[in-house]
């Protein structure tokens, strides 16, 4: 594990909370349910979410690690066996999902309560990464960019392969500073081919939603720029760890709305005055987010694995202790 810096603990984000709509149809045809695919064995002797925990606790320690999850999930024996085994207090579940403002800011919420000055990375837990460690690499060099400079937030960009219509991308300066690192200039959201190809042309990156930044320095960004969310969030982190935890987790997530966290927040940051939004680019790195059948199969293949899917196997269902739906191990 890379060490942490001497004036910063360095905490983590698993975003587990999304359904897999785009490839729910192929596992259906596999598993014969609706498992969510971060929980499936789709590659290789262990699922996507487990892939991700051992990722992350290459740079982050396990207690330090917090994981989103929909409730809905915990019906599943497989989703409640990976989970049991996680640090008390880690697994964050929320009542429904929401996307993925409400997925990043719940978990920020508990992590800040406790965590305040943390430099934070976000993993969501359904990508492919094959060349791990030089991946870990440029995490920790984000994680040392925000160190030195905590206005900054730092996205991760995989370097295209091809001009991938279904992926978000980020057009950074063309210069950079001392660390590699580029300003973003702006976000292009599911650009049709030639569009992309121009995009790629002029040095655009994929989004992967991989990034790293202060917890404070986010919380501040969404006061600023989405207010109620702010509000909303805000309640649940003075609420952590007090009786009224659950109840206000709940009532929340009735009155909120869905809100993409990189449509509906990061694409307004590169005209705020308040943070540094920036971009490391990840070159030498195969990355996927198996966001569909196609993709899944030529990862699969990339990674050196033939085409079928391994079925993950029933495994004893965990009771969350207490019962209660909001943390796991309270």
């Amino acid at each position: 594990m890379i060490g942490e810096s001497s004036n910063s603990v360095r905490c983590g984000i698993v975003l587990a909370g999304g359904e897999g709509q785009r490839l729910r149809s192929f596992i259906r045809r596999f598993r014969g349910d609706e498992l969510p695919k971060q929980y499936v064995n789709l590659i290789g002797s262990h699922t996507m979410l487990e892939r991700t925990f051992r990722r992350a606790e290459k740079l982050i320690r396990p207690e330090h690690l917090f994981t989103v999850v929909s409730q809905a999930h915990l019906h599943y024996p497989e989703a409640m066996s990976q989970l049991a085994g996680r640090p008390k207090g880690t697994v964050v579940v929320q009542p429904e999902n929401k996307e993925t403002a409400p997925g990043l800011l719940l978990p920020l919420s508990f992590l800040y309560r406790r965590f305040p000055g943390a430099t934070v990375v976000v993993f969501p837990s359904d990508h492919l990464i094959i060349e791990e460690d030089l991946f870990t690499k440029h995490l920790d060099l984000a994680c040392r960019v925000v160190e030195a400079c905590p206005s900054s937030l730092v996205l991760l960009g995989m370097q295209p392969s091809e001009p991938e219509q279904e992926y978000g991308y980020i057009l950074p300066e063309k210069q950079a500073n001392n660390f590699g690192v580029h300003r973003v200039l702006r976000f292009v959201e599911k650009p049709q081919a030639p569009v992309a190809r121009e995009i790629i042309a002029k040095g655009g990156l994929w989004n992967a939603m991989i990034m790293v930044f202060k917890a404070k320095t986010l919380m501040d960004l969404v006061r600023i720029t989405a207010r109620s969310l702010y509000s909303s969030f805000k309640r649940i982190s003075d609420a952590v760890e007090t009786s009224e935890e659950r109840a206000v987790v709940e009532e929340t997530y009735k009155t909120i709305r869905p809100l993409n966290f990189s449509s509906g927040l990061l694409e307004a940051l590169p005209r705020s005055d308040s943070v540094c939004l920036s971009v490391l680019p990840v070159k030498g790195v195969y990355w996927s987010d198996l966001g569909s059948e196609q993709r899944l199969l030529s990862a699969r293949q990339k990674a050196g694995y033939g085409a079928g899917i391994n079925r993950v196997p029933e495994r004893a269902h965990s009771p969350v202790r207490g019962n209660t739906p909001i943390t796991f191990s309270r």
